[in-house]
Order: C-alpha cells, then sequence, then structure tokens
C-alpha cells in the first residue's frame, strides 16, 4: 500500500502504467526477483541487504523515506487496560522510549552488536548495513510520539489503497500521554 501510495503521489497509476505482481506471497518475493521474475521488487530488511549481498539487486530508493513518517509499529491496548493499569503502560512505554534513546545515541556497529544475538540467521555485518541504513534514513525517530501528521499518513495511505472504510478522528483513537511522559 505504501508503494502504490508513493507512485500515485509521483503522477503514476499503479493499476495502469505498470504491472504489478501481488501473487507472490510476501516472504518469497526477494527469490522471485533473484529468480529473475521482475524489473524491481519491495522488500523489508534483511532481504534488502541481502539481494545486495548476492549481487541479486541493488536498493534504489526508501519507500520509508519517500512516504513520509509512516507509524509502522503501534501499540494497542483496551482503554479499560490503560485505565486499570497506567504503571504497567508508563514502565513499557519508558522501556520503548529507552531503546529510542540508545539507537538514537550509538553507532551502527554498537547497535548491530546489541541486537545480534535477536537475529541469529545473520551475520553481524549484515545487521550493521541495515542499521547504518536505517541510521542514515533517519527511520528512527526520538521520541514515541505518534503525531496526528503521521495518523493522517497512515489513514491517506489505507484510503488511497480502498482500505478505510471512514476516517477516524485522531483524538478519539491515540493517546500520546505516556509517550510524553517518557520523552521528558
Amino acid at each position: 500500500m505504501v508503494f502504490e501510495y508513493i507512485l500515485k503521489q509521483n503522477g503514476l497509476d499503479p493499476q495502469k502504467d505498470m504491472n504489478i505482481d501481488q501473487s507472490i506471497d510476501f516472504g518469497s518475493t526477494a527469490a522471485a526477483f533473484s529468480g529473475g521474475q521482475g524489473d524491481f521488487t519491495v522488500e523489508f530488511e534483511p532481504s534488502a541487504t541481502a539481494l545486495e549481498k548476492e549481487g541479486a539487486g541493488y536498493v534504489v530508493a526508501s519507500c520509508g523515506v519517500d512516504s513520509g513518517y509512516v507509524p509502522y509499529t503501534a501499540y494497542s491496548a483496551k482503554k479499560s487496560f490503560i485505565e486499570k493499569n497506567p504503571e504497567i503502560i508508563q514502565g513499557f512505554v519508558n522501556a520503548m522510549q529507552k531503546g529510542m534513546d540508545y539507537v538514537n545515541s550509538h553507532t551502527a556497529e554498537e547497535i548491530a552488536k546489541i541486537i545480534k544475538p535477536q537475529f541469529k540467521e545473520n551475520d553481524l555485518d549484515t545487521i550493521t548495513t541495515i542499521v547504518k541504513r536505517y541510521k542514515d534514513q533517519d527511520t528512527w525517530k526520538d521520541n514515541l510520539v505518534f503525531e496526528k501528521d503521521s495518523f493522517e499518513l497512515l489513514q491517506d495511505i489505507l484510503d488511497s489503497a480502498g482500505e478505510l472504510k471512514a476516517r477516524v478522528d485522531y483524538s478519539n483513537l491515540v493517546v500520546t500521554d505516556y509517550a510524553e511522559n517518557a520523552k521528558k
């Protein structure tokens, strides 16, 4: 959806101006591409870096950079849980903020060494390459506040893809108090 949104923002019609094969299982797109299917592919990491290391392709653009800040990860909880457990919510958000502070104050090499055990299938050089790419693209914000502009962009993308029946008011769905407290 993000890729198609970017295409539309740049005056291209994904249905008319190109042939996008959406029949391939997402986990198999890199293999299909390296096997000769298609001229371009949209990949998450570590697949993009693996294609480069194999000499099968090159990263030519970042959907994350070209789309604007899309909140790919958001944590949800029932209102009743939040109201009954504010200390758990604040503790969780504080821990996440601590992680954001770490990635924004350390080198790609330092981060890669710390997270390596979570990515056993990748070598340290690959993880470092990915982290450096994310840092160079300014992927990580300095705080966890789910901004209204990002919320609207997400709805624009969903709407553009025909996946949104109705827009939702930001103030009815997003709570930023805990993230605001954590960034202090």
